[in-house]
């Protein structure tokens, strides 16, 4: 959160540009002070035109010091701060100017507190204090008082402070800019006591004043706070709006951001993007160990520490933990010591540490977390003791450990509920109850789903799914160990793209997200043309790339569409929309695979293979592709595809389930997400759809084909075929649309998209691992992205991607899938048809002209590819390395 702690009163209506209006000295001073957080280079050239306009005198000398030093402090420039303050301590107190001295010291204290010296801090409040302030001096004070109580997490004393001030100046003639300060700050003290209606009715008030006096820069800290607010709330999407106002208006305003940063981060993190907190904790880390800053780069490595842990890296997590517990303890922050440790216990625990030791400190942890209030976390670390207990076979101890969190079931925030009904799962599966466990598990995930259903981004939703993959996977594990088909079945819809059931929320149609699009397919194009792009234009895309991530953040989620993934409903559903079809999906427990297989409407569970094997051979098939592709292809090559065909086939039977002819969904589990089905011999020439889950096909194949709606046939550039491809096409669907050569533009594809039975589009496909929403299909203009199809308002019926890596999806958050495929079937595409890796162009081509034929004799989708992928074989032979790879790269998705 952002403070305000500068507000020498001058006159009641201040703006950033003064100008115009003739001042004394002193005047200007404090006048300068007031700018402080607004424009910190005005207010820095105001304080040093007031030195040296009344040289000699010791009120002018104190109030630009401490002119300087706050703007000092809204740089984030704390040694300078510190000399600066201590200055106009030192000056007003020699020459007995008490109010000039107590602003100084209320305003010392705060930033001696921020460079580590708590107790130093309060000392200087009573050295302020001891000048027996009066009127507009003693409301300054209290509110100086009431930051460093919040500093000190003191939060009732804080909030009492801040009242306190507000009741001096309505005792007073006033001073607006002073009340919206301390209005600003209460906002804090009561958004940590989770008071939300109070905290918006003071930011309110303090937006009300500021922009009545035209100071716009000091509205950055209410939009910073409003974004904290929001965040601790959980309405994530309301947080990125708010922090990124207040992003923009400090950096208008030449502020230092403070913990925004920080904050940011740890809000990205309630939403499993690891990646991008580490990266801002990093960056917050360097700003405030240059600028001298020892307090809140204790928060910054916490946050790197959380963020580090999400993401697996347990060394650094447990490195920036023990920096932040050492700092916080030195200067006796025992809360923030007290988060340290159970982010080191965290650590050690997922590093696979053991033992009794380990059993200790997560018990000491706890108490420490508890006394600190802090409730989820001290939740957690009782759930590490109870596990650890599991581990050492104390089952009494830990079933004791669990019955102290499961009293939270039903009260608290949602996160401490969902880790209560973790224990409460683990309470009954010690208690010999598995079916009260699975029933817990299940609680548990509603609960999370909560967190997950006020998203509106896909990859929010997506990345928010990592705080279930834990839950989610004892109850597959529960199930399985029951040998419960049916419930391993529900576990793991629970945890499986579940963030794709709710339906995509477009992001706002506002002309900047366009026009962010638009410049990035532009850069796109002149980085094409550039054959060595210089580091000016890479980085030129990278800024564009967060604007457009940043703005399709802001999107607010719509209803759930969909049963919940894993329910009773969803599952009649599953049966009744298979009718003879087969489905088989794939989970992971115990480090084995094991198979669900639904047919007539009955469930059995099958368990296959050690999860490791089959990795391995899918990893030798899948490299025995890449050299076909790469034009590698001899004799042993070809063998060794073949050999890890079959050796798959033996230990991955998928075709063997079912009646022979009869079509076949896959849902596979995220470990087999890149295993080419149709070369498996016993899938051969069999229609086989592959959807990321299976309430996801039901949800397809139970949707309403389309009345109505034509057909769009394009391409892109540098496909020596494509354009032979969409004329071929083109014949057999003489009434299509067709966009070809400069026609093909990212705008009229899109909107010749919408609302279309079918699409087909040949163009180069490229598959972003670092963030599949920017995976992309290569137009004439530039890139047609993830966050452009989401802006569709009707998506096709079907749609074909001739496109190298379309299918790709990347999996986060345990089992949820982000890609160009995935987000199609999210938005109601009943079916896709994409490469899950590169594919040779004229085999490709070969293969769509085929798949078409066959679709115009009404054959559905996925028997359509089967036939097709059989035409080519058969055509050129078994051993054409070409036709291997495009009929093992073409996958059929979604209804089928």
């Amino acid at each position: 959160m952002s403070t305000v702690n500068e507000d020498a009163p001058t006159r009641t209506t201040d703006t950033v540009d003064d100008r115009h209006q003739p001042e004394g000295p002193l005047e200007l001073a404090l006048g300068a002070a007031r700018l402080a957080h607004t424009d910190s280079r005005t207010a820095e050239r105001q304080a040093r035109a007031a030195l040296q306009a009344g040289p000699g005198d010791a009120a002018v000398a104190s109030a630009g010091e401490r002119a300087l030093g706050l703007v000092a402090l809204s740089r984030g420039d704390l040694p300078s701060a510190l000399a600066h303050l201590r200055r106009a301590a030192r000056v007003a107190e020699r020459a007995g100017v008490g109010d000039r001295a107590c602003e100084a010291r209320g305003t010392l204290a705060y930033v001696v507190l921020l460079a580590g010296a708590s107790r130093a801090a309060l000392r200087e409040l009573d050295r302020a204090d001891a000048t027996r302030p009066q009127g507009l001096t003693a409301a300054r004070l209290s509110m100086q008082r009431g930051l460093v109580f919040h500093e000190l997490h003191r939060l009732v004393e804080a909030e009492a402070s801040h009242s306190q001030a507000l009741r001096t100046l309505a005792a007073t003639a006033g001073d607006p800019l002073l009340e919206g300060d301390v209005h600003a700050n209460r906002a804090m003290a009561r958004i940590s006591l989770a008071d939300w209606q109070g905290a918006r009715a003071d930011l309110d008030d303090a937006a009300r004043l500021y922009l009545s006096l035209g100071h716009l820069g000091r509205t950055a800290m209410v939009d910073h706070n409003r974004g904290t607010l929001e965040a601790l709330r959980g309405d994530l999407p309301a947080a990125l709006v708010a922090f990124d106002a207040a992003a923009d208006r400090y950096r208008l305003a030449g502020v230092d951001p403070g913990l925004l940063d920080v904050e940011r981060a740890e809000a990205l993190l309630g939403a499993g993007l690891a990646d991008e907190a580490q990266s801002a904790a990093r960056a917050a880390i360097d700003r405030f160990a240059a600028a001298g800053n020892r307090v809140d780069i204790v928060q910054a490595r916490l946050t790197l520490a959380e963020a580090a842990l999400l993401a697996g890296d347990h060394d650094l997590a447990a490195t920036e933990a023990d920096l932040a517990r050492t700092a916080a303890r030195q200067q006796r922050r025992p809360r923030w010591a007290a988060l340290a440790g159970h982010l080191r216990l965290r650590a050690r625990h997922l590093a696979g540490e053991r033992g009794a030791r380990l059993l200790g400190g997560a018990r000491r942890t706890s108490a420490e977390l508890a006394a600190a209030d802090w409730p989820v976390h001290a939740a957690d670390a009782r759930l590490v003791a109870a596990l650890v207990a599991l581990d050492l076979g104390r089952h009494d101890e830990a079933r004791a450990e669990l019955a102290s969190v499961r009293r939270h079931v039903r009260s608290g925030p949602a996160e401490l509920r969902a880790r209560a009904h973790h224990a409460e799962a683990l309470w009954r599966r010690t208690s010999g109850d598995p079916a009260g466990a699975a029933r817990a598990v299940r609680s548990g995930l509603r609960v999370l789903d909560e967190l997950q259903a006020v998203l509106g981004a896909s990859d929010l939703r997506a990345h928010a799914a990592a705080h279930t993959a834990e839950l989610a996977r004892l109850g597959v594990e529960l199930a399985v160990d029951r040998g419960d088909a049916r419930g391993a079945l529900a576990a793991a819809e629970r945890a499986r793209a579940g963030s794709l059931r709710f339906r995509s929320a477009r992001p706002p149609d506002d002309e900047a997200l366009v026009a962010d699009l638009a410049a990035l397919r532009e850069v796109e194009a002149e980085i094409a043309a550039d054959g060595a792009p210089s580091a000016a234009l890479l980085a030129r895309r990278a800024a564009v790339e967060v604007s457009v991530r940043d703005r399709a953040r802001h999107a607010a989620a719509r209803p759930e569409a969909l049963p919940p993934a894993g329910s009773a409903e969803a599952l009649t559903g599953l049966v009744d929309a298979l009718g003879d079809r087969t489905l088989v999906e794939l989970v992971e427990a115990h480090g084995q695979v094991h198979a669900v297989v639904v047919h007539g409407g009955r469930h059995r569970l099958e368990t296959w293979a050690p999860l490791a094997d089959l990795q391995h051979q899918v990893q030798r098939l899948q490299a025995g592709l890449q050299w076909l592709t790469a034009g590698r292809a001899s004799p042993a090559v070809l063998r060794l595809v073949d050999e890890c065909a079959r050796r798959l086939d033996d230990v991955l039977p998928v075709g063997a389930v079912g009646a022979t002819a009869a079509p076949l969904v896959v849902v596979p589990s995220a470990g087999l997400a890149s295993v080419p089905w149709s070369m498996l011999p016993s899938c051969a020439g069999r229609a086989i759809t592959v959807a990321p889950s299976a309430a996801l096909w039901s949800g397809a194949a139970s949707a309403r084909a389309p009345r109505t709606g034509g057909v769009l046939l394009a391409h892109g550039p540098g496909l020596a075929h494509a354009a032979a491809e969409i004329r071929a096409v083109g014949q057999l669907r003489p009434d299509a649309v067709r966009l070809t050569g400069s026609r093909a533009r990212a705008d009229a594809v899109l909107a010749s998209m919408d609302g279309t039975v079918t699409t087909h589009l040949a163009t180069h496909g490229i598959f972003r691992a670092d963030n599949p929403m920017f995976s992309q299909l290569q137009l004439v203009d530039g890139p047609l992205t993830v966050y452009d199809i989401e802006r569709l308002r009707r998506a096709p019926a079907e749609v074909i991607l001739a496109s190298c890596d379309s299918a790709r999806w990347g999996v986060v958050g345990g089992e949820q899938v982000l890609g160009l495929a995935a987000v199609l079937l999210s938005l109601g595409t009943r079916t896709v048809v994409a490469a899950t890796m590169p594919v040779p162009d004229a085999a490709s081509r070969r293969l769509m002209v085929r798949l078409h034929h066959h679709l115009a004799e009404q054959v559905p989708m996925a028997l359509a590819l089967a036939r097709a992928r059989a035409d080519l074989l058969g055509s050129r032979g078994y051993r054409d390395p070409a036709a291997i790879v495009a009929a093992a790269g073409y996958e059929c998705l979604g209804a089928g």
